[in-house]
C-alpha cells in the first residue's frame, strides 16, 4: 500500500485504541473485501499449459497433457491447489501405477510440474514439499514395478519383411497404405500422419518433411521410391490442397494408434517404429551402402559437429538408389508368396486358415 494508505491505517488504528477498541478491526473488512478467489487445480493446470504449449511442436503431446489429466487426475480437479497433499496424489497413481505403467510415470510427471508452477506463482507454501515427487518420496510409498523399457521397439527381421509387405498390401484400409508409406520411405509414423500435399514433389519424386515436424528439428527430404510414389497418385484428389493432409480421415489427422491396431491385428508383436529398425538391419547385413548414407535416410542427428557439417549437404540422389532397392527387396514378398502357394499345396490346405509356410505370422 502506499505511504499515505498506511498513516491513514494507522491514524485510525490509534483512534480505536484511543476509544477502546480493536485497532486489527480496522483492517479486517477491507482483508476480506482483497481475498482472491481460491484457485483450483484444474484451473491453475489449464493456465498453466496453455501458458507453456507454444513450446510444443507436436500436437499430439499438447492433446495428451489434457487427456491424460481429464481421465486419470479428475478427482483433483475441483480441490484448491494450495491444499493438494501426497494422499491426493497416490490416490491418482494407485489405480493404474501397475496396470497402465507409463501413463502413471507421465500423469505423476505432469503433476509435479503444476504444483512446482503453482509454488513458483505463491499458490502453494514456498516451504511444502512437492507431493508428486518421485525421488525420495512417492518412489518410498509406491509398489516397485518393471522398469519402463524407453527406445526400444519391436523390429521384423528383415528377411521376413517382404512378405509381411505382401499381406499388408492385401489390405485396402487407409492405414494399411500410410503403413506400406512409413516402410518404404523409413520415416517416422508422426511424419507420415502430418504429412500434406504441398510437400510431395511428384515431378522430383521428392517428400520434403518441414523442421517443425521433425524429431530432431531440421528439414528431412526423402527420395520417393516408385512403389511410394504409387501409393500417393492412387489417394491423391483431382485438386489436392497444399495443407491438406494425405493420410487424413475426415480432414482429420490419424492417431499413431491407427497403425499400430492393424499390426495387432495382423498378428505381429512389431512396432510401427520398430520398421526403422528393420531397414537399418536390411541396409547395414544386405547392402553395401555405406553407413552415412543409411543414417541420412533414417534423419539420425549426428552428434560429431566436424561429421555433421560435412554431411550437411542432404545427399537426395546418392539416398534414391538405396530407398529404390529397399521397395524392390519389400516387393518380393508377393513373388516369393506365389511360389510358395505354388510349391507346397498340400502343406497349405492342412494349415489352419491357409496360413503362409513362413515362418512369419501375420
Amino acid at each position: 500500500m502506499s505511504l499515505a494508505t498506511a498513516r491513514k491505517l494507522a491514524s485510525e488504528m490509534r483512534e480505536a485504541i484511543a476509544t477502546g477498541g480493536e485497532p486489527r478491526a480496522v483492517l479486517a473488512p477491507k482483508a476480506s473485501n482483497q481475498a482472491s478467489p481460491i484457485t483450483t487445480f484444474g484451473t491453475f493446470a489449464d493456465a498453466y499449459i496453455e501458458s507453456i504449449e507454444g513450446g510444443w511442436k507436436n500436437e499430439i503431446h499438447r492433446r495428451q497433457w489434457r487427456t491424460s489429466l481429464r481421465d486419470h487426475a479428475a478427482s483433483l480437479k475441483d480441490k484448491p491447489i494450495a491444499e493438494i497433499g501426497t494422499e491426493d496424489v497416490l490416490a491418482v497413481l494407485q489405480p493404474i501405477w501397475l496396470s497402465k505403467p507409463e501413463t502413471a510415470s507421465r500423469v505423476r510427471g505432469r503433476i509435479e510440474r503444476i504444483l512446482a508452477a503453482a509454488k513458483a506463482r505463491s499458490l502453494r507454501p514456498i516451504e511444502a514439499q512437492n507431493p508428486a515427487l518421485w525421488k525420495g518420496h512417492l518412489e518410498m510409498l509406491l509398489p516397485r514395478r518393471p522398469k519402463l523399457v524407453r527406445g526400444h521397439h519391436g523390429a521384423l527381421p528383415w528377411r521376413d519383411a517382404p512378405m509381411f509387405i505382401a499381406k499388408l498390401r492385401q489390405r485396402s484400409a487407409l492405414a494399411a497404405r500410410a503403413l506400406e508409406f512409413t516402410i518404404l520411405t523409413a520415416a517416422r509414423s508422426g511424419e507420415v500422419l502430418g504429412a500434406t500435399w504441398g510437400e510431395i514433389d511428384f515431378e522430383q519424386k521428392l517428400w520434403t518433411v518441414p523442421a517443425k515436424r521433425m524429431k530432431a528439428g531440421a528439414e528431412h527430404v526423402v527420395p520417393l521410391a516408385r512403389a511410394a510414389i504409387d501409393i500417393l497418385l492412387a489417394l491423391c484428389p483431382e485438386e489436392p490442397e497444399d495443407d491438406q493432409r494425405i493420410f487424413a480421415v475426415g480432414g482429420a489427422q490419424r492417431s499413431n494408434m491407427a497403425m499400430a491396431m492393424l499390426l495387432r491385428r495382423m498378428g505381429v508383436t512389431v512396432t510401427t517404429h520398430g520398421m526403422r529398425s528393420t531397414f537399418r538391419d536390411w541396409a547395414g547385413d544386405a547392402t553395401e551402402f555405406p553407413r552415412d548414407l543409411i543414417e541420412q535416410a533414417l534423419a539420425h542427428t549426428i552428434s560429431n559437429k566436424a561429421e555433421r557439417a560435412y554431411r550437411r549437404g542432404a545427399a537426395i540422389e546418392r539416398r534414391r538408389p538405396l530407398m529404390e532397392d529397399w521397395a524392390k527387396f519389400l516387393g518380393g514378398g508377393e513373388k516369393e508368396q506365389c511360389a510358395a502357394i505354388a510349391e507346397e499345396p498340400a502343406s497349405r490346405s492342412s494349415t489352419s486358415g491357409g496360413a503362409s509356410s513362413s515362418n512369419l505370422t501375420v
